[in-house]
């Protein structure tokens, strides 16, 4: 049968007794505040369709890359999980056998908050109280089978059920937005909008990028073989998504360098760009010089900016070839903020109205360089902890760095950036159980009053995302 999965309701609480109360209390007071998701990677496809998911395998484990990279990691190839390959080559089609696999290494997860997530969907969503292992494997498999067809685990009832108040969707300046289209004509209550990740046309060395930028321009009309033309299709593209319910633009470069150059250099490089001419130097500030432009846009547009920097994306060059982006091969790259960001904060750094949201992949630079940074320009707020680090102590060592000296309110509260739609209400729920851990500590000093620590953990929760993300 397996053992029994336990959900202590004091899970993630002060060991303390005294602050553990605290943590209670104020627990009491977030627990059954909406969902505010303004940041993920969910499918728009799901909301629109309102389909059943297929079956478990598909819905856990194929679009997981927190769960597949573990599992590559030691020795399980991903032609045996199913993930599809770029050359069309044979993979496991059978889900039953993939989920076996996957019970065999569950072992794996052993103190990581992917364990966490699974156990929370499985025991609050499904009612599984017992720990997934390879004697089980087929019985849950059948229970998750059994349950998926059915109304109440349909996408649009889940979303409601999970009580989420808005979500965002990352997609591309190509995409048509037809599945948004879709959810908005259907009369559906639920809030599921895009958000701008304009990567693929302004990153040089997207693969494809000059051939992105030409269908840029046949969607908008504009020219996008001139420097002038290619600004003003990707403003027309921003106030498309505007339209849509967009808020916010997402850019995942590698590094977070702006720059400001003049009209003549950014048309120079702009040239080399679109003939695949530009060395690794030239590509970097060539990103610099569009996030600065980003920046510029949401001047008119009054869209959120916010920067993932930090990350060295497809690192194993054989996984890349063979599967292609997003196989969980993307590792954490040393990021500088302090003279990155200068000559776009020179620029902008003290417009009013405007805000930038950085986020990061390198904890060094958490009380070094983005608490001081945030700490002082109007335009910044920190994200939460992000990818890598949105687990128990990631979120608790963020706190612990950034709060001294940024404050709470330099920040937007969560956002749980997952591919994973039943995992949203485990990652707010760890996320509000973190804060109201910490908030205990500094009620328990004496650092702060309990009545203001309720406050703040509301503000956490709820209000400053959806401040923050205009919601």
């Amino acid at each position: 049968m397996g053992r029994a999965i336990v959900m202590d309701n004091d899970r993630l609480f002060p060991s303390d007794p005294a602050q553990r109360q605290i943590a209670r209390r104020l627990y009491g007071e977030v627990k059954d505040l909406p969902i505010i998701s303004p940041h993920g990677h969910t499918d728009p496809r799901w909301y629109a369709d309102d389909v059943p998911f297929s079956n478990p395998t598909d819905l856990f484990l194929v679009p997981d890359h927190y769960l597949f990279r573990m599992l590559y990691s030691r020795g399980v190839p991903l032609e045996k999980l199913g993930i599809p390959r770029e050359d069309q080559g044979p993979v496991e089609t059978d889900p039953r056998k993939i989920w076996r696999l996957f019970a065999e290494h569950y072992h794996l997860f052993r103190g990581t908050p992917s364990r966490m997530w699974l156990e929370h969907v499985f025991y609050f969503l499904f009612g599984i109280d017992r720990r997934l292992d390879p004697a089980n494997a087929d019985e849950i498999y059948d229970r998750l089978a059994a349950a998926l067809p059915r109304p109440e685990f349909r996408p649009r009832a889940l979303y409601d059920r999970f009580n989420i108040e808005a979500l965002a969707t990352t997609d591309s300046p190509l995409d048509s937005l037809e599945h948004h289209r879709k959810i908005v004509s259907s009369g559906w209550k639920g809030k599921v909008v895009p958000a701008f990740r304009p990567d693929p046309v302004v990153d040089p060395e997207f693969p494809g990028f000059a051939k992105n930028v030409a269908r840029l321009g046949e969607i908008t009309g504009e020219d996008t073989a001139v420097w002038e033309g290619y600004l003003s299709a990707l403003a027309a593209r921003r106030w498309f998504f505007k339209e849509m319910g967009c808020t916010s633009t997402d850019h995942g470069h590698p590094s977070a360098m702006t720059a400001d150059l003049d009209i003549s250099a950014c048309r120079a490089l702009f040239a080399k760009a679109l003939q695949g001419e530009l060395d690794t130097r030239e590509a970097e500030l060539f990103r610099g010089q569009m996030l600065t432009e980003m920046v510029r846009m949401s001047l008119d547009d009054g869209l959120v900016i916010q920067i993932h920097p930090g990350a060295f994306r497809n690192h194993n060059e054989t996984l890349f070839r063979r599967f292609g982006r997003d196989k969980g091969a993307d590792i954490p790259l040393r990021t500088d903020y302090t003279r990155a960001l200068k000559p776009m904060l020179d620029r902008f750094g003290n417009e009013p109205g405007l805000t930038v949201v950085l986020f990061t992949l390198d904890e060094t630079a958490y009380s070094r360089e983005l608490a001081p940074l945030a700490g002082h320009y109007p335009i910044l707020r920190l994200g939460p902890p992000w990818w890598y680090f949105d687990s128990p102590e990631g979120m608790m060592r963020f706190k612990r760095l950034v709060v001294e000296t940024a404050g709470f309110y330099n920040t937007v509260g969560f956002n749980d950036d997952t591919r994973a739609f039943l995992s949203i209400p485990a990652r707010h729920d760890m996320a509000r159980r973190i804060d109201c851990a910490f908030l205990a500590e500094l009620v328990g000093r004496h650092q702060l009053d309990e009545d203001e620590a309720a406050e703040v953990a509301v503000d956490l929760a709820y209000r400053l995302a959806k401040e923050a993300y205009k919601f």
